[in-house]
């Protein structure tokens, strides 16, 4: 009884939080700030609405004095809401370049500042990466990207993408994990709490003289941590 309602909520919500997030876009136009402030009006409302508790241990997104890399893993499209809430300061995403047409959402997404990227056209994608590299190096600003490049829908972490490794790479920043408790296929949206969810990043990842030579250990070295730690929190949780 409660799926229909909620989703009708969400969908307004959605719509409402697209506005005021377009209004800030206008207001200061591609300030890299304004990814946080977008994330937390979409995340905060919505995980009231869905009664979604989310448990956070990220101390390590909050301690960096300098630019970095986030990397997480991508579960489902509720990834919005959930990850919404601990996205820090200055810090922007990359997404497909189709995003830029969804109503309200895409046109404040490229207004905060998020880097849009062509994934069918390699030399477009390349510039877009090199923006990114003098982005990390010069603009005090990260990047969060989910290197598995698609949905896992919570079936264990896929084949990591390069791109994020060598951004951070390139640009001599730290790599910081961020693992996300196995919720996708666990969600109940027809209940009146849809369920627990945990988040927690791991310490940063030097990059500073690594060369593309190493990009095969960073990437493995990276993927079994927050593998690790996703099983982690999912036998936390089991255990609750």
């Amino acid at each position: 009884m409660l799926f229909l309602p909620r989703m009708l909520l969400m969908g307004l919500h959605f719509i409402i939080a697209g506005i005021l997030g377009l209004l800030l876009g206008l207001c200061r136009p591609f300030n890299p700030d304004n990814s946080r402030l977008c994330a937390r009006l979409y995340s905060l409302p919505a995980l009231c609405m869905l009664r979604l508790r989310v448990k956070t241990e990220v101390q390590s997104l909050y301690g960096q004095e300098q630019s970095c890399v986030i990397i997480a893993n991508h579960q489902s499209n509720y990834d919005l809401y959930v990850l919404g809430r601990v996205v820090p300061p200055r810090t922007v995403s990359i997404g497909k370049k189709s995003l830029k047409w969804v109503p309200f959402f895409g046109q404040l997404y490229w207004l905060a500042g998020n880097v849009l990227i062509d994934r069918g056209n390699a030399r477009k994608a390349k510039e877009a990466m090199l923006t990114t590299t003098e982005t990390l190096q010069h603009r005090d600003t990260s990047i969060w990207v989910f290197p598995e490049g698609t949905r896992n829908l919570g079936n264990g972490l896929l084949p990591f993408k390069k791109g994020a490794f060598q951004m951070a790479i390139a640009a001599g920043v730290p790599i910081i994990p961020v693992c996300v408790s196995s919720y996708a296929k666990r969600i109940k949206l027809n209940s009146w709490d849809s369920g627990r969810i945990m988040i927690r990043s791991l310490p940063a990842i030097p990059t500073l003289g690594l060369t593309l030579d190493d990009l095969p250990q960073l990437m493995e070295r990276c993927q079994t941590l927050m593998r690790e730690c996703i099983e982690q929190l999912d036998q936390q949780l089991a255990k609750a």
